[in-house]
């Protein structure tokens, strides 16, 4: 039987479906032209969101990506198209989310020549994607798409960029579907160690003193359920790192809170009391850690990880448990006894008790003077019943939303970690609304972020894109003016902004908007903006020399906190 003979561009459209790809974001241009061509009579199949800037593309994929547990997708041209994605593609690889970029590219014949909007594309991203490959055949369409998408979600997930050349594009190929699940170089989850195992548990049932760092990678393997088990069968508390935030319940007893720079006071100085840290699926980032040279140093440390490069290159530890943590941890678990640790789960208390005096409540229930952000978002997350997803955009709302919203549901935290890539909110919650459909999607971003995709209100509102954005408006690059304040004598060089009418513009997009300046007014609009159809811009003038508090300086010990200045 002879076979279909097809474009390359229509066999990227039927790959693409055979991926079970539904939703893709991106934007045209000339070297992409003939998939965009093949895109018109697949709309039935795979829904396409004109975004306003090729980055969005990326920070969009990336949302979607976060919250659905699928491989997000993002189409651009060559040249400048491509190269704005790489924003994207480093977030991505920071922070574990599997994306693929499909970029246009001139004809091979032309590679070299400085054609017009020629770009190395492969060399730019090499670096910082899981796999970087160029078609320059039609033959080559499906095998690279399913290794694509292959590599973007197997073992720890990352972004994967096809450049994709203007001749395999238009020319004809004898299609067939590829499936590959198996490449002989790539091992995406190491073999576990039974002795590790036996190792591990032995260690957390002689601890007297257990505490269990939480990160992205419960989320990323699904390991929630058994990060409960094994925190409530052997008494362990536990913190969260910023990503891994929504794989515990905020509310669980035993969850003492985020950890690092910005985390909770308890969390922060027990991991320097612990006498057992057991780490699962986080990379000791320096934001977490301090100071290395001190770090938990009384402990003995066990690593839960899927990537072995990970295995002690910021912090040695004495056990290492390779493998998918969902698994490892199951193993773990049926070493594991029952125990109790009752004095040292209480003796958080003590800290909290502290941070909640000094910091929490005066920052969430202000006696008077301006509005503040924390009060704002804890807010927001009581009358959405803390079930709504949380993205920002980076800076002191970044923190401030971290530190101040509540999670009950898994996947619920969208943000850039690794990179802190401002811009990021905008279309991070676009992309989230279309991988989350029946959740409502929560923005807080502040000034500086908003105006950095502030473009994306056009994809909201051609999409009608039901993102409800918290602007929390302090006329100032927040997080650079309070180290300016801390470590620079106050002088505020360059982070004051001056600001557009954000009203106006919503009203432009046709996006229904309110501001507040009065705190008597606040409860009300949030009440309007979350029952109200589609997206919603809630301005929220807030103080303009807020602080982000407690803070781990740079450098400092972990436990050493600054809980005011």
């Amino acid at each position: 039987m002879a076979k279909e003979k097809i474009t390359g561009a229509e066999a990227l459209m039927r790959s693409l479906v055979h991926e079970g790809v539904t939703t893709l974001f991106g934007y045209p241009g000339g070297a992409i032209m003939p998939v965009y061509d093949a895109l018109y009579s697949y709309r039935d199949k795979l829904n396409h969101i004109l975004v306003r800037h090729e980055q969005a593309a990326a920070h969009a994929a990336q949302g979607y990506a976060r919250v659905s547990g699928r491989v997000g997708v993002c189409m651009v041209t060559s040249g400048p198209g491509a190269t704005n994605t790489v924003t994207g593609i480093a977030d991505a690889m920071m922070d574990s989310t599997p994306i693929v970029v499909i970029a246009g590219q001139v004809g091979t014949a032309m590679l070299g020549s400085d054609a017009f909007q020629e770009c190395d594309l492969v060399g730019v991203t090499q670096p910082i994607s899981k796999w970087s490959y160029q078609i320059r055949r039609p033959e080559d369409v499906a095998w690279a798409v399913s290794r694509a998408f292959y590599i973007a979600k197997s073992g720890r997930p990352g972004p994967v960029v096809l450049d994709f050349a203007k001749n395999a594009q238009v020319g004809m190929v004898d299609y067939e579907p590829c499936n590959i699940d198996f490449i002989r170089s790539y091992v995406p989850v190491p073999k576990a160690d039974p002795d590790a195992i036996r190792q591990a548990a032995e260690l957390i049932n002689n601890a007297k003193r257990p505490f269990l760092l939480v990160g992205q990678g419960v989320e990323i393997g699904g390991a929630q359920d058994e990060v409960r088990r094994l925190m409530e069968t052997a008494d362990i508390p536990a913190g969260c790192t910023l990503l891994g935030l929504s794989a515990l319940p905020s509310e669980h007893p035993l969850n003492m809170g985020m950890l690092g720079m910005h985390g909770s006071l308890a969390s922060n100085v027990k991991t320097q009391e612990c006498d057992v840290l057991i780490a699962v699926g986080m990379r000791f980032d320096d934001r977490i850690t301090g100071k290395l040279s001190t770090y938990a140093t009384g402990a003995k440390k066990i690593h839960f990880e899927i990537d072995p490069s990970e295995i002690n290159k910021n912090v040695p530890v004495d056990v290492a448990v390779l493998g998918n943590c969902k698994q490892t941890l199951s193993d773990v678990l049926a070493l594991v006894k029952p125990n109790h640790h009752e004095e040292w789960v209480n003796s958080f208390a003590e800290y909290q008790d502290r941070e909640n005096e000094v910091v929490i409540e005066p920052e969430i229930h202000p006696a008077e003077g301006p509005i503040k952000m924390g009060e704002v978002v804890r807010k927001v997350t009581e009358m959405t019943a803390n079930k709504a997803v949380l993205v920002t955009d980076v800076g002191q709302n970044q923190m401030m939303a971290a530190r101040y919203f509540k999670f009950t549901e898994c996947r619920s935290i969208v943000t850039s970690g690794g990179m802190g890539t401002m811009g990021f909110g905008l279309p991070a919650a676009i992309g989230a609304t279309f991988g989350t459909p029946g959740r409502m999607v929560c923005l807080f971003l502040g000034d500086g972020g908003m105006q950095m995709t502030l473009q994306e209100l056009g994809t909201i509102m051609e999409q009608h894109s039901p993102v409800k954005i918290i602007l929390l408006n302090n006329n100032y690059l927040g997080n650079v003016r309070q180290w300016q304040e801390m470590f620079f004598g106050s002088r505020y060089s360059f982070t004051h902004m001056m600001n557009p009418d954000y009203n106006m513009i919503a009203s432009a997009y046709g996006i229904p908007s309110r501001t507040v300046v009065e705190r008597a007014e606040l409860e009300d609009a949030i009440r309007e903006m979350i029952t109200t159809d589609g997206p919603y811009l809630l301005q929220v003038a807030v103080i303009e020399e807020g602080r982000v508090l407690p803070m781990c300086s740079p450098g400092n010990d972990v436990d050493n906190m600054v809980l005011d200045y």
